[in-house]
């Protein structure tokens, strides 16, 4: 049963987005990931580098491959990946569990060396991304695909050295790690993602 405001009553009696409902795999990470304030290094890396690998693919085929994304790129640990050669390349591209892209695997390894010198400078990733969050603002109705903030980041990592990073990813990439709280007015997990994300935002700045 969905409503106006784009949620859906689900067969377990939660109201969710929408896009959250089905399948299950969706499902699951809308209530326990998408939105919740996120301060661990290594996942902030990951979600990056996955928005860029989803550039022309869903997330639901990402969201599949995840599990082998991070056998593959070990950990999504940037001390690690940053070390990647081009054996480490063409090994990524015969790994039929991942997205197999050249370009993509190639910016991967460069954004961890990137990521290294973010940290160096900021202290960590949080620190660093946790100062672009946004408080305060009402629910989004509808969700945008990228807003001002999303552009101003993505222009300062390019700045910065990173690829495969526009608007839109970094927008992508603020909502699922709690920056911003896209979940919906009648979503039952708003105020849930909400609480993360002002501990997450306490804990960092």
């Amino acid at each position: 049963m969905s409503d106006p405001d784009d949620t859906v009553v689900g067969s377990d009696g939660g109201r969710r987005c929408a896009w959250g409902s089905e399948p299950a795999i969706y499902r699951d990470y809308h209530d326990t990931e998408w939105g919740f304030g996120v301060t661990d290094d290594h996942r902030l890396f990951e979600k990056v580098c996955l928005e860029g690998f989803q550039a022309g693919l869903s997330w639901l085929t990402i969201l599949r491959k995840r599990p082998a994304f991070r056998i593959a790129f070990s950990g999504f640990d940037p001390a690690v990946v940053s070390g990647f050669d081009h054996s480490d390349e063409e090994r990524l591209l015969g790994n039929a569990g991942i997205v197999r892209h050249r370009g993509k695997i190639r910016s991967t390894i460069n954004n961890a060396a990137r990521a290294l010198e973010l940290i160096d400078e900021q202290g960590s990733l949080a620190a660093y991304f946790w100062r672009q969050a946004e408080f305060g603002s009402p629910a989004p109705a509808p969700v945008p695909a990228k807003t001002t903030a999303s552009t101003r980041l993505a222009e300062d990592l390019r700045r910065r050295g990173w690829t495969f990073v526009g608007p839109t990813t970094a927008y992508a990439f603020m909502q699922a790690m709690g920056l911003v709280n896209d979940h919906v007015a009648h979503c039952d997990l708003r105020a849930a993602a909400e609480r993360s994300r002002t501990a997450a935002a306490e804990r960092v700045l």
